[in-house]
């Protein structure tokens, strides 16, 4: 057995990961494939016509790199790792995108790189830049904007603003939020393809849009030094800023660009101003720089050039894809329209069936209520015929009862009217006696008046006797002496003894006529005070009845209330009777 038939052969194939911004792609490659080979297979995988913006990048020594077309995959310094990954990015940039940017996947793929790199702050965007681009990028992500579907809290997994942004303000999550769906409900009606260029355009105006860095030293000076290459040419930056740069040197103006081993000579078209020189440390970046000074230069001219028939048809291929697009996005915005209106249509028909449905219960509760109400009505008309009835009757009783009390109110009237004539009569029988005991008692007073006097005369006579018979004539026997003869002076005795005799019988006649006339008076005033009595009685069981028929008749008047008259002794009656009869007046 020959040595050549021990060794192991060789494979045939290789594998290979391909990462694209919105996918992972693996492929098997011959051992003889080139660069070229490989990218136009993941080109016409994922149907990317405009080719001259992409490329393949791997990562060797922590530096990145672009794989070569015109070599073989293998040759190159490529990973050797099984499978061999790359990245499938845009390597060059177009100076407009809405110009340059013909196909749909070649913007999306844009889209999605730009937005990667101002999240990842490779490309610096302002606050308020930063919230309006992740607006665009949330309306080519979930469409129109639907506040019934779209709830608060819809965007929290989404990663959509720089890390620098939202450390320098101290906002919430739900405040970005609110922010970003404000300016996102102002996008309508804008289409997917449509807000990624929107996107596009807005970022291609940020100043490190585009731009490749590298670290440089100037010549014999060692500063260090930023130089970056994009679409509008090369540019010198110091280390710490890199949006404005110190000095600026455009395609148009540059003549020749060379480099030997670490050093590079950019040459003006203007052979007046002065050669730059700089110098990089690595070999294999200053290749890449080379690389990428070639591809955007080349770029550069080629859109000063005529399109060629490819871009031409891509462009005519393209305008009748977004014409076609455009109608069809018109038919299918009267299509939503019109089921929206549909939808409206429906949703008032079922409200308004709703309605009538609610309107129908609502008439059936209240024929419901209204039978039950007829019901209960009917049987308080029954109640109320019924109470009708009773009162009727209650009614003729009262009336009759009204009639009765009015005859006896007549009787009481009648009745009332004759004691009253009767106290009329008692007053009247009062005055009088009142009038014949003050005048018996005037005549009282005149016999008592005479009766002193003859008393008084009498005890004058008797003393003037005593001294008559003292000074003539002598006691002698205790009989009385014989009547003197008759003269003068005996006779004027004789008539004083007489006087005195005859006035003693009168007061004793006149003590009898009082004593009689006193007599009287108590008798009559017994019987006064008995008529009083039975008046008082009467008057009071009047009071009571008209007390009782007050509530019939109160419009009548009220039956006045007539207190006891006040009792008077008898020794006082005669004094005080007209005290008795101002009462009963006043009552």
């Amino acid at each position: 057995m020959s040595i050549l038939g021990l060794k192991k052969k060789q494979p045939k194939t290789f594998k290979v990961k391909v990462i694209t911004m919105d996918a992972e792609m693996e492929f098997s490659c011959e051992v003889k494939w080139k660069g070229k080979d490989l990218f136009d297979l993941v080109c016409r995988t994922i149907g990317l016509r405009e080719t001259w913006f992409f490329g393949l990048r791997y990562t060797v020594k922590d530096t990145y790199a672009w794989l070569k077309t015109e070599k073989r995959v293998l040759d190159q310094e490529v990973p050797k790792d099984s499978p061999i990954t790359f990245h499938f990015l845009a390597k060059f940039f177009p100076e407009k995108v809405e110009e340059e940017l013909v196909q749909e996947i070649t913007q999306h793929l844009f889209f999605l790189q730009v937005k990667k790199q101002i999240l990842d702050e490779e490309i610096f965007c302002s606050p308020e830049a930063s919230v309006l681009l992740a607006s665009y990028a949330v309306q080519a992500k979930y469409g129109d904007y639907d506040p019934n579907f779209h709830k608060p809290g819809f965007l929290a997994q989404d990663e959509l603003l720089p890390k620098r942004v939202l450390m320098q303000y101290q906002m919430t999550a739900d405040m970005w939020e609110e922010k970003i769906t404000a300016w996102y409900a102002e996008h309508r009606g804008i289409a997917r393809d449509e807000a990624e260029m929107d996107y596009l355009k807005i970022a291609q105006d940020l100043e490190m849009y585009g731009v490749s860095y590298f670290s440089i030293t100037q010549n014999k000076r060692d500063t260090d030094l930023l130089l970056g290459v994009d679409a509008q040419g090369l540019h010198i930056y110091n280390p710490n800023s890199k949006l404005n740069p110190n000095k600026s040197f455009p395609w148009s103006g540059i003549r020749n660009i060379s480099y030997s081993e670490k050093e590079f000579t950019i040459k003006p078209l203007d052979k007046k101003k002065d050669v730059f020189k700089f110098y990089s440390s690595q070999l294999r970046v200053n290749k890449l720089i080379l690389q990428l000074c070639i591809g955007n230069h080349d770029l550069f001219m080629r859109r000063r050039k005529v399109d060629s028939i490819e871009v031409q048809q891509m462009k005519a291929q393209a305008k009748e894809e977004k014409a076609r697009k455009k109608v069809e996005r018109q038919i299918l915005a009267r299509e939503k329209q019109m089921r929206e209106e549909a939808e409206r249509a429906k949703e008032e028909m079922e409200r308004r069936l709703f309605q009538l449905q609610d309107e129908a219960r609502l008439a059936n509760e209240a024929l419901l209520r209204s039978e039950e109400t007829a019901d209960l009505l009917a049987e308080k008309a029954q109640i109320a015929e019924e109470e009708a009835k009773l009162l009727a009757h209650k009614a003729a009783e009262a009336e009759q009862e009204r009639q009765r009390l009015e005859v006896t109110a007549m009787k009481t009237k009648e009745e009332k009217r004759l004691m009253e004539q009767k106290m009329r009569e008692a007053e009247q029988l009062a005055v009088k006696l009142v009038e014949q005991s003050e005048r018996r008692s005037k005549e009282a007073d005149h016999l008592k008046q005479d009766l002193s006097e003859a008393k008084d005369a009498e005890r004058r006579a008797k003393q003037k006797l005593l001294e008559i018979t003292k000074t003539t004539y002598p006691v002698i026997a205790p009989y009385p002496c014989p009547p003197p003869p008759s003269d003068g002076g005996d006779l004027g005795l004789e008539t004083a003894s007489a006087r005195v005799e005859f006035k003693d019988t009168d007061m004793k006649r006149l003590s009898m006529e009082i004593e009689r006339e006193r007599l009287e008076y108590m008798e009559k005033s017994k019987h006064l005070q008995d008529q009083l009595k039975e008046l008082k009685s009467e008057i009071e069981s009047l009071k009571l009845e008209e007390q009782q028929q007050a509530g019939v008749f109160a419009h009548r008047g009220e039956a006045r209330a007539y207190p006891d008259p006040p009792y008077i002794p008898h020794s006082n009656r005669n004094s005080a009777y007209m005290a008795q009869m101002a009462y009963f007046e006043e009552v």
